[in-house]
């Protein structure tokens, strides 16, 4: 086989753009695998890939032998799908865009712009506070606003504007109080809002089911970059969900790292932990 003709397209003293075009591409593509990780999107291109494989193979191979396959692959299926992946993929297209459309997403600060002593603070007392709730066996659903703005979903809720405190946040959550029920929002070192109503994720899939405040939990990780900690009432499991994926039996020890290294704030920042 000649690869002089494919070697002299890519060469790059001959021409970059070739590999230029090749490396956009590639980078295109990691971007949006990386947006729909985690997602029911990813069992939807599965299924998408292997009817386009289907339709490959018969319209190649068989297409004089299998003649009403090969019209309803080419005529109604391949259609269908054109028109349907807007419809089916919405929520990773609502997220790709929010992603690009994120004010500050290459410059901005996390939490609001606090400095790190303050978001460390921030992160240690959230920690505590799912470590006491946790040995209580009191429920909670707490989410940390990043890049995204949350202001939408703080609007549904209750505005408090308080600063961030272990106190309050135990006597948020605790039961048949006002305020119990729902999720805080917590925007840099300050709660943003208390009871507010989350969308529910629809990826259900698991070795076990999931309560309301853990779906709520995968449902706000989902369509924003926020992270969120969920203290199971049932089981007093603390855990910690990201971009649609959940890790759960977290000590505070551990769930301060995990936070503290998602929101890129090294541990020693004041000395010893």
């Amino acid at each position: 086989m000649d690869l002089s003709p494919i070697w002299a397209r890519l060469n790059p003293f001959t021409s970059p753009f070739a590999l230029l075009d090749i490396l956009i591409v590639a980078i295109l593509l990691y971007w949006m695998l990386g947006v729909i990780r985690g997602t029911r999107a990813v069992q939807l291109l599965r299924g998408i890939g292997i009817v386009m494989a289907l339709a490959f193979v018969v319209g190649t191979v068989a297409t004089d032998r299998l003649e009403t396959l090969s019209w309803l692959l080419t005529t109604i299926i391949a259609p269908t799908l054109i028109v349907g992946v807007p419809v089916l993929f919405q929520p990773e297209l609502r997220r790709a865009l929010e992603t690009l459309g994120r004010s500050g997403v290459l410059l901005g600060r996390p939490l609001g712009g606090i400095n790190r002593s303050e978001l460390l603070e921030t992160i240690t007392l959230i920690a505590r506070t799912a470590a006491q709730l946790s040995q209580q066996g009191i429920g909670a659903l707490i989410v940390i606003e990043r890049r995204t703005q949350l202001q939408e979903y703080a609007d549904r809720g209750v505005i408090l504007d308080s600063r961030v405190s272990t106190p309050l946040l135990m006597n948020i959550f605790y039961p048949n109080s006002p305020l119990h029920d729902m999720a805080v929002i917590v925007r840099g070192n300050r709660i943003l809002a208390a009871n507010v109503v989350l969308p529910l994720s629809e990826d259900l899939a698991g070795p076990r089911r999931y309560g309301t405040r853990h779906r709520a939990a995968k449902g706000i990780s989902e369509q924003t970059d926020a992270l969120a900690v969920v203290v199971s009432e049932e089981t007093g499991a603390i855990s910690l969900v990201h971009d649609g994926r959940m890790a759960s039996y977290l000590t505070e020890q551990r769930l301060r790292a995990m936070v503290a290294g998602l929101l890129d704030v090294p541990l020693d920042h004041e000395g010893r932990t």
